[in-house]
């Protein structure tokens, strides 16, 4: 009962805040690691434990899950350099330089060190998705970024496994290497194959509640049989996601569409949001274990090792965009100064930081300094560089990103010439009429916003919806209209109001 009671407060606490993150354009992970630190800090702040294989599974495939969808294989194969640049160069750099920093400094064995550089190296998956959201950037930024988000925690925990295997074990790397190089491709074989096999028997389910807890049973199922197979249950996560999204929107009714998007919008949001109020509330379970000049000590190593892990990126990212136009100066597809700026600034840690140096087991040596080390690094990047990385954009003043307006009104062109082609032998009345809406239609998608007379129309429907909806009320409170009829002619309006409303109206944000 005390965790369902901290969940709530925590949820109000939440609520409270995401309207302030809004307000000052600071991503809301960001607001909700400083009020967790806060509130920990407080003598009567809920002490919250949580498995931390538990953890990922709950706040990291939802994440996974939402941000793979929209993330085709195309794009991934269009963006692989980038990518492999940033998932992987900029995280092993990263675990190397962390790894040196902790050999020379504290004074640990390299498989130790290196074990601390996998748990700082990769930037959160979650994190980046909300910074995204909020940023107006360059198209093709945002898709590296949100490529790079997928993919980096993968590497990650390979490098992890085979070091603190190294540790546990003598012959530990030796013996798990075999496995470690298959997890990579099998998480991904595996995640093909769940994924083809819910394409399959989902659509038994449409139009049921059932198929809402197919989803999670499916998304989480996939994470745990890859953790139990010792394969990448990120990778596997990623790839089953990445399939469904290609096969299912063909078979899939659009009022299933509908609501499944709405009831994952809502548990993604909420498991981010617990995510990071959690990430804030771990500091005094960390900072509990060491006092005097040992808390001193480890507390410097922490923040030079926060410094390390942000230099590495910016140097890196900066270098690789520099020697592209070094190495090809007239090739269009470089990133621009700005773009590798940018990039190399959004570098924030989160939950798979910190619930990977959790997961190390209670034996492991320097396991203290390696915890608060991968909370500093967390904390330290979600408040210094998400609280900067907004002015940052606004500062370098991106030109206009036309391109993908450009290419929906390409499609909306090309998508009504086959709704039109419908008509070829229709003269009727009504057939006339259909052909004048597709016209106003075109002219709308050229020159990419609707015409004059259309927002006049769509005045006028959402006035008549209105009165509908008050006649409506008012027959309910004078008892004129059951209530399964009131429920009825309600459902049709809110799908009459909805489909009277602009993409911009039906958008939700985070408070």
């Amino acid at each position: 009962m005390a965790l369902f009671e901290s969940m709530l407060l925590l949820s109000l606490l939440a609520i409270v805040l995401l309207p302030l993150s809004r307000k000052l354009s600071l991503p809301y992970p960001t607001v909700l690691a400083a009020a967790g630190l806060a509130v920990a800090a407080l003598p009567w702040a809920p002490k919250i434990e949580m498995d931390p294989q538990l953890a990922l599974a709950l706040f990291i495939a939802p994440a996974l899950l939402d941000a793979a969808y929209d993330m085709p294989p195309r794009t991934l194969r269009r963006f692989w350099v980038p990518t492999v640049a940033l998932a992987a160069v900029a995280v092993i750099l990263t675990a190397l330089a962390v790894a040196w920093l902790g050999v020379a400094w504290a004074g640990m064995p390299w498989a130790v060190a290196l074990a601390l550089g996998a748990i700082v190296a990769p930037p959160d998956a979650a994190a980046a998705a909300a910074m995204l959201s909020r940023l107006t950037l360059p198209r093709r930024t945002v898709q590296v970024l949100t490529a790079e988000s997928l993919l980096n925690d993968a590497v990650a925990l390979l490098i992890f496994g085979a070091a603190v295997a190294t540790v546990t074990s003598g012959d530990g790397f030796a013996r798990t290497l075999p496995s470690l190089a298959l997890a990579a491709p099998g998480g991904v074989v595996l995640g093909i194959v769940i994924g083809r096999l819910y394409v399959v028997v989902a659509p038994r389910l449409h139009g049921t509640l059932g198929a809402t807890l197919l989803e999670f049973v499916a998304t989480f199922g996939v994470w745990v049989l890859a953790e139990e197979l010792d394969l990448s249950p990120i990778l596997c996560v990623v790839s089953y996601a990445m399939v469904i999204a290609h096969f299912l929107p063909a078979r899939q009714p659009p009022r299933d569409r509908v609501h499944s998007y709405s009831v994952w919008a809502a548990m993604v949001f909420f498991s981010n949001v617990i995510a990071f109020l959690l990430v804030g509330l771990q500091a005094r379970t960390i900072l509990s274990g060491m006092h005097g000049a040992a808390l001193t000590d480890a507390l410097a190593f922490a923040g030079t090792a926060l410094a390390v892990t942000i230099a590495v990126r910016v140097v890196w990212v900066m270098l690789y965009n520099r020697s592209l136009h070094w190495l090809w100066p007239r090739r269009e597809a470089n990133p621009t100064l700005k773009q590798g700026v940018v990039a190399s600034w959004c570098g924030m840690r989160g939950l798979v930081t910190l619930a990977t140096a959790l997961a190390l087991p209670a034996d492991f040596p320097s396991r203290d300094l390696i915890v608060l080390t991968a909370f500093a690094v967390v904390l330290g990047t979600l408040v210094f560089q998400g609280t900067t990385l907004a002015f940052l954009v606004r500062w370098l003043r991106f030109p206009p990103d036309r391109s993908l307006d450009e290419e929906v009104s390409r499609v909306r062109l090309t998508l009504l010439d086959a709704a039109e082609a419908t008509l070829k032998d229709e003269n009727d009345d009504a057939a006339e009429h259909m052909r004048h809406v597709y016209d106003d239609a075109r002219r709308a998608a050229e020159v990419g916003e609707p015409l004059p007379g259309a927002k006049r129309i769509v005045t006028l429907k959402r006035r008549g919806i209105d009165a509908r909806r008050e006649k409506l009320h008012k027959m309910r409170r004078a008892g004129e209209v059951e209530d399964d009829v009131f429920h009825v002619i309600e459902s049709e309006l809110d799908w009459a109001q909805l489909a009277a409303s602009s993409p911009e109206e039906l958008e939700i944000v985070e408070g």
